[in-house]
C-alpha cells in the first residue's frame, strides 16, 4: 500500500512538474512576443525633401520630421536622427545602421523585400515638370527621347528606366540640382514627386517651373523599419493611428500643406 501510494504520488508530482514547464514555456513564449520596445531609436532622414525635411536655421524640420517625432512621443520611446542621402537609407537599415526611417519612402513591393514598413501616412504620385516657358512638352508622354532630371534612388528614376523610350536620365543626389538643370537647360524636365516639385515651383521656382501632364503611379509614403521587427511596427501603427483620431495628424498637415488631409474613404 505505501508502494503504491509512493508509486502515484511520484505519478502526481511528475505531472505536477510538466504541467509547471508547459506554463513556464508558455509564459516564456509571450514574455518573448511581447518583449518591450527600447527605450531609444535611432531613425533617418534625407538632407532635404522639402517640404517633408529639410534643413532651417541649422535643424531639419518637415512634415516628416514632425511626424516621427509625434509618433515617438506617442509610443514612449527617444529618438536619435541621423541624415543621410536618399540612397543610402535602405541600405542603412539593412545593415542595422538605423532602426526607422522617413524620408518620404514609396512602399513598393521591391523595397518590402528588403525592410518592413508601417501604415501608409501619404499618398503621392509622381509629376512632370518642366521651363514656365516651355509649350512642348505637355505630359510624361512627350518625354520619350528627352533628357529627365530627378534624384538618384527614386522610384521616378525607375520609373524613367522602365516606362519612358529613348529617355536619358540625369540622376542627382540632391533634388535642388535635379530643379537647377531643368532651368539651366540641362535636361528637358524633371520627373519627381508632386509633393515636392508643386513647393519648390511656389517657392524658389515660381515663374520658373511649372508641373504639366497627369499624377503618374500613385503611391503610398510609409515609415520604413529594419527587417523583423515586429514589435515595432506594430507600436509605430497603432500611435499612428492615434494621431490620426485626435487630430495631431490633421493639424501637422494643415501646417505643411496648407490644406486639410484628403479624405481616406
Amino acid at each position: 500500500m505505501n508502494y503504491r501510494r509512493s508509486f502515484f504520488a511520484g505519478l502526481a508530482i511528475t505531472a505536477s512538474l510538466a504541467m509547471t514547464a508547459g506554463l513556464s514555456a508558455c509564459s516564456s513564449g509571450e514574455s518573448e512576443a511581447e518583449a518591450p520596445l527600447e527605450d531609444s531609436y535611432t531613425y533617418a532622414t534625407d538632407t532635404s525633401f522639402v517640404p517633408f525635411e529639410f534643413k532651417k536655421d541649422g535643424e531639419y524640420v518637415g512634415f516628416d520630421i514632425d511626424i516621427i517625432n509625434a509618433i515617438a512621443d506617442e509610443a514612449g520611446f527617444e529618438l536619435k536622427q541621423e541624415v543621410t542621402n536618399f540612397d543610402g537609407i535602405i541600405p542603412g537599415l539593412q545593415t542595422g545602421s538605423f532602426d526607422l526611417a522617413v524620408a518620404g519612402i514609396s512602399i513598393t513591393d521591391e523595397r518590402k523585400e528588403a525592410i518592413d514598413f508601417s501604415d501608409p501616412y501619404y499618398k503621392s504620385g509622381l509629376i512632370v515638370g518642366v521651363p514656365a516657358d516651355n509649350d512642348d512638352i505637355k505630359s510624361v508622354d512627350d518625354l520619350e527621347g528627352k533628357t529627365v532630371a530627378t534624384r538618384l534612388g527614386s522610384t521616378s528614376a525607375a520609373y524613367i528606366k522602365e516606362n519612358i523610350k529613348g529617355a536619358e536620365s540625369n540622376t542627382y543626389e540632391q533634388l535642388d540640382q535635379a530643379y537647377l538643370s531643368v532651368q539651366s537647360g540641362s535636361s528637358d524636365a524633371v520627373l519627381y514627386d508632386q509633393p515636392n516639385v508643386a513647393y519648390y515651383i511656389r517657392t524658389e521656382g515660381e515663374d520658373k517651373l511649372k508641373m504639366v501632364g497627369d499624377l503618374l503611379e500613385a503611391q503610398d509614403y510609409g515609415i520604413a523599419i529594419s527587417k523583423d521587427n515586429d514589435n515595432l511596427v506594430d507600436a509605430v501603427n497603432e500611435a499612428m493611428g492615434t494621431i490620426k483620431d485626435n487630430g495631431t495628424y490633421d493639424d501637422l498637415y494643415k501646417e505643411w500643406f496648407g490644406e486639410e488631409p484628403p479624405s481616406e474613404d
